[in-house]
């Protein structure tokens, strides 16, 4: 009863694996979102859904997609073009089908058969489901919660300084 676990873990050290080796930047994220979905799916099958569905919202949805933003709006020149004509090659579209292959029989296996992630998880844990998680962030964690949000406020107020342009002379000059 172990081996979707097995299987999604698998799928997330290659994923992984394959973000670190891979030298074309597009690649590499891919591979990232894929170990992300698979890390995704381990939580869920160890019985923490609400843990697997801010794995994808937050980190396999939001970041993720900025981050691919970000590697698109970048100017990469001319050698794209061919590199791009390359992609279109089957070899270039094995690894992805493969691991899509393993997620999906991952998942048809575990939704198809009577086995029900809600009621009986399949490590033989309980189910932590959202208001669990936040009794126990905001009475035994409440200190360290408190901390973290001061650092992500730091960090904020820091970003903003440092991404703040100074005008220049001639921009004062004719705005004032």
């Amino acid at each position: 009863m172990m081996w979707p676990f097995y299987l999604m873990a698998l799928v997330a050290i290659v994923s992984t694996i394959r973000v670190v080796t891979n030298a074309n930047p597009v690649h590499a994220l891919l591979s990232l979102i894929i170990s992300l979905l698979a890390v995704a799916g381990m939580f869920m099958i160890v019985g923490a859904p609400f843990a697997g569905a801010l794995e994808i919202i937050v980190y396999a949805g939001a970041i993720m997609v900025l981050f691919v933003f970000v590697v698109m709006m970048l100017n990469l020149g001319q050698d794209t073009v061919e590199q791009e004509r390359k992609w279109l090659t089957s070899s270039a579209w094995a690894y992805p089908a493969l691991m899509s292959f393993l997620m999906g029989l991952t998942l048809v296996w575990s939704f198809g058969s009577d086995f029900n992630h809600l009621t009986a998880p399949l490590m033989g844990q309980e189910v932590i489901g959202p208001k669990a998680v936040g009794y126990t962030l905001f009475t035994k964690y409440l200190l360290l919660v408190e901390i973290a949000a001061m650092l992500l406020l730091g960090a904020l107020v820091a970003a903003y300084h440092l991404g703040k342009r100074e005008p220049s002379a001639e921009e004062e000059k004719n705005n004032g």
